[in-house]
């Protein structure tokens, strides 16, 4: 798989994920991409005052780059090849100095007086006529480290677009802390693995703490996973200042006595091995897919999990509402029952035919029915609405129309229908022939003017008995009705058909690009082992 689609992958993979904008693996990639010049880089890496420019100008054979200087080196100084000594430096709003020689590296390479990078500078580029950079290589002299945070991040950035580090370290204390952090967190980490260690100011112990400081940085280099030419060391020592102070003098036994031509001819082998080739950029960019691989399994995890506890969530709320259905379907079907024993003719006749009777008798029928029969009937009434309410509550569904009950009318003013004139058949039409008559004879009884026999009272109270009789028939066949009626209403709320709810679908959709994502990762690291 070529760079280019491995590259796209991975930005995919980091919109997929939705890394911010100032996210390290974002920023890094960006960086990766952003190599403008075909020339194998090197950079100079250490903390400040380690012998960095210093060795560079030994390698170069000139005072080509600040030493001695207090304050040091403060940008990231460019050194590529060019037929006359010249240094150019771009500022931010574009403006550009070019002058013969590196003295103004003095005045816009340098920290400030505050120990401060130049907020203004862009970049600083020194053209150096030396073969080994005619070859198509360059050096980057980094500022610095343990200093400040701007400082800092600017040689992680440049360590992530060169090819080979140089990392120098001081022979004259152990390897610290610090930079053995950095050596995991700013270069294995990122798949920076071709380093080169060289140890400097050995040349100030004595020869016995030469020999024990040098097995110590070997055993710290040999930890190292250096990715470099078979028969290469990763570990060499190289006495800057003698090797610089030989060179400017021609004094060859004395740069040999330093260190330094067996350093540069490791570096030619590592160059030529390197050049052309675009195996460090691959390897960054596995470090990369490595890092996004890890955000992608722990996101595809978190997702899972999520998913798994909503699923949980849901199968429980629905085996509640599964069983709150049980219930609420039981409660209405018993108060249904309760409502239509209490509603049949017969019973609503044993329970009440007496009373309701008397009440007509006596003309107290309205205060009778609103009454305690009334209550009952609402009491009924309410019970059974009470489960559709629960399951429209439950189940979120609208609300039946109201079940209403009907009391009907009765005739109860025997006196004005006599007044009235009604006749013979009007009555036997309204009350039946039996109560007719009861009517007539006790009207008689109440009006005419001739002395009558006494209406009897037992045949009164069975008119009035079959009366109500007639009343309790309408009430419970129309009553009856309406339940029925709103029974097929509620029967769709009551019995709604309950599915387990699935975890939301753009949660699934997610999780099946990261697995989607995941999967292409591999396949880039697969492809890269392969390689």
């Amino acid at each position: 798989m070529s760079i280019e689609s491995q590259i796209e992958i991975i930005k995919s993979a980091i919109g997929t994920l939705e890394l911010p904008p100032n996210h390290s693996i974002r920023q890094d990639l960006e960086l990766i991409c952003q190599r403008d010049s075909d020339n194998l880089r090197i950079a100079v890496f250490a903390p400040f005052n380690y012998g960095k420019s210093t060795l560079l100008n030994a390698i170069l054979g000139e005072r080509a780059l600040p030493i001695d200087l207090i304050p040091t080196t403060g940008a990231a100084i460019r050194v590529q090849y060019g037929e006359t000594l010249q240094t150019t430096i771009q500022f931010n709003d574009d403006r550009t100095i070019t002058e013969t020689g590196t003295d103004l590296l003095k005045q816009f390479a340098i920290l400030d007086n505050d120990r401060r990078m130049r907020e203004d500078v862009k970049s600083v580029e020194v053209f150096c006529p030396h073969p080994f950079l005619k070859t198509g290589i360059e050096f980057i002299d980094l500022p610095g480290t343990d200093d400040r945070e701007a400082q800092d991040s600017l040689v992680k950035n440049q360590l992530l677009s060169t090819d080979v580090i140089i990392q120098v370290l001081d022979g004259r204390k152990l390897m610290t802390l610090g930079e053995r952090e950095q050596l995991r967190d700013w270069l294995l980490d990122r798949g920076i693995t071709t380093v080169i260690f060289v140890v400097n100011f050995l040349n100030l112990l004595d020869p016995d703490d030469q020999k024990q400081v040098y097995t110590r940085l070997r055993f710290v280099a040999e930890s190292f996973r250096s990715h470099l030419p078979p028969g290469i060391s990763n570990l060499y020592r190289v006495d800057a200042l003698p090797a610089l102070r030989a060179r400017l003098k021609g004094e060859s036994s004395a740069a040999q006595a330093s260190g330094l031509p067996i350093f540069e001819s490791a570096l030619q082998t590592i160059a030529a091995h390197f050049q052309n080739s675009r195996t460090t950029q691959t390897a960054r960019i596995q470090a990369i897919a490595v890092q996004i691989k890890q955000q992608l399994q722990q996101k595809i995890s978190d997702l899972e999990s999520e998913i798994r506890t909503e699923t949980e969530t849901l199968n429980q709320r629905f085996q509640i509402q599964q069983k709150a259905q049980g219930l609420i379907q039981k409660g209405f079907e018993s108060s249904l029952q309760e409502f239509r024993d209490w509603l049949t003719l017969d019973r609503l006749l044993s329970r009440y035919q007496l009373e309701a009777s008397l009440a007509l008798q006596t003309q107290t029928f309205r205060n009778w029915e609103t009454g305690a029969f009334k209550r009952s009937a609402i009491d009924y009434q309410q019970e059974l609405v009470k489960w559709v309410h629960q399951a429209c509550e439950f189940f979120e569904q609208p609300r039946p129309k109201q079940l209403v009950l009907t009391f009907p009318p009765i005739k109860q003013e025997l006196v004005e229908i006599q007044e009235s004139g009604d006749d013979s058949s009007t009555l036997d039409l309204l009350f039946g022939r039996k109560i007719a008559s009861v009517m007539r004879e006790s009207a008689s009884f109440l009006f005419d003017d001739q002395p009558m026999k006494r209406p009897n009272p037992q045949h009164l109270l069975e008119a009035y008995q079959e009366l109500i009789q007639t009343y309790f028939t309408h009430f419970s066949q129309l009553n009856l009705a309406a339940i029925d009626q709103y029974e097929q209403s509620a029967t769709p709320i009551l019995q709604f058909e309950l599915k387990p709810s699935a975890s939301e679908i753009p949660k699934h959709h997610q999780l099946q690009l990261l697995r989607s994502q995941f999967a292409k990762i591999l396949e880039t690291s697969e492809s890269h082992h392969e390689g």
